[in-house]
């Protein structure tokens, strides 16, 4: 199981220095999603990250800034994963890009083309960042393997206590998002739980296939 973790949706006080934090801990990829921001103040929260973290960062929006600053991952959320065609998203792939994209109905998944490499599914529980945004999984759920087309991510209300669950459906990984900004002075603490965890859940799956 990978983690990944979704940026605040808001810029906040030292975001870049926290986002560097958690890349020192282990943080293997922060999706950096600023839906309603403005260009200069994603631009200046980028410029703030170590050049040395920027491999590890996919962008949802600003794409062009990519080049700017050496970044190698792409995110399509789903209305603009519609709109781009083959031949854009095959341009990319032979600039070696790595790019992901968002389902929200399972059914979406068989229609996905192979340039993405990953694709995140959700609500999979309650929105901790969201309030009224429910989970839209039942408990018992699972993704049949041979309906998974790429590696699928779960995210919505992702925590220590369910990350287990999120294996157990299947997925290859969790995203987190409230969990690390609802107190953002918590966001290194509760990371270091949630990659224990990850750790523990990835030695017992390790063991029970040896």
């Amino acid at each position: 199981m990978k983690l990944l973790a979704i940026s605040n949706p808001k810029f906040f006080p030292d975001e870049a220095e926290i986002i560097n934090s958690l890349f020192r801990e282990g943080l293997v990829c922060l999706h950096i999603r600023k839906p309603e921001s403005e260009e200069d103040d994603f631009r200046n929260l980028l410029s703030n990250i170590k050049p040395e973290f920027r491999d590890r960062i996919s962008i949802h929006q600003y794409h062009k800034l990519a080049g700017e600053f050496g970044i190698k991952r792409l995110h399509f959320p789903e209305k603009e994963r519609k709109l781009a065609s083959q031949e854009s998203l095959e341009k990319l792939l032979s600039d070696d890009f790595l790019l992901s994209t968002s389902i929200h109905d399972l059914s979406e998944i068989s229609n996905l083309s192979e340039h993405f490499s990953y694709t995140f599914f959700g609500p999979v529980f309650n929105s901790i960042s969201k309030s009224g945004y429910q989970g839209v999984l039942s408990h018992d759920f699972f993704i049949e393997p041979d309906i998974k087309k790429i590696p699928m991510i779960g995210l919505g209300g992702v925590n220590i206590q369910n990350l287990q669950q999120i294996g157990k459906m299947n997925f290859d990984g969790a995203a987190v998002l409230g969990t690390l900004w609802e107190k953002p002075e918590n966001a290194i603490s509760n990371f270091r739980k949630l990659r224990e965890m990850v750790n523990f859940i990835n030695m017992k799956c390790k063991n029970y296939h040896e």
